[in-house]
């Protein structure tokens, strides 16, 4: 992709220590066809609370439980790769939901998803242009941001094969 997902986590690695607690949800899309949204809320739960498994009794009383644990504190969740609103809404719900302070990421593909869960922005990653493309490749084929004239064509080849995609390149 264009890399919201690395984005992402550079993101978290810089700012989880401001908060009580945090997660890294990653692939949720893949995640919650495997196994399940309750699948998924017991891994944010048992990341945020650093907790191997919550308590099952009290779990089993779903979203109220995780409205309850989480209210008050000031957590940083990031859902990557989110395809389905059910998603959104089980497992980030609502601004009410969470202390203040805190900050929910999401990485998707469907900006609609944004626009219907009432986001606070939206930041759009945008694919690289040829010269960004070709400054990235350079500097991690050649260790400096600009290549030889010897290698001028292979790197029009690569840019192209890889659309420019950061991750492949």
């Amino acid at each position: 992709g264009v890399g919201k997902t690395t984005i992402a986590k550079v993101i978290y690695e810089r700012i989880y220590t401001q908060f009580e607690g945090c997660c890294f949800l990653s692939n949720v899309r893949e995640e919650s066809y495997k196994h399940g949204l309750p699948y998924l809320q017991m891994e944010l739960l048992s990341q945020i609370l650093k907790e191997r498994k919550p308590n099952a009794g009290l779990f089993n009383k779903g979203i109220n439980f995780m409205k309850d644990v989480l209210h008050s504190r000031k957590v940083l969740i990031i859902l990557d790769d989110v395809d389905q609103r059910q998603q959104l809404e089980d497992l980030a719900g609502y601004n009410n939901w969470f202390g203040l302070g805190s900050r929910i990421i999401i990485t998707t593909r469907d900006r609609h998803l944004l626009t219907c869960q009432e986001v606070d922005a939206i930041y759009e990653v945008k694919e690289l242009d040829n010269d960004e493309a070709l400054k990235l490749f350079c500097l991690y084929a050649f260790r400096h941001r600009h290549g030889t004239e010897d290698f001028r064509q292979l790197c029009g080849h690569a840019l192209d094969y890889t659309s420019g995609l950061p991750l492949a390149l």
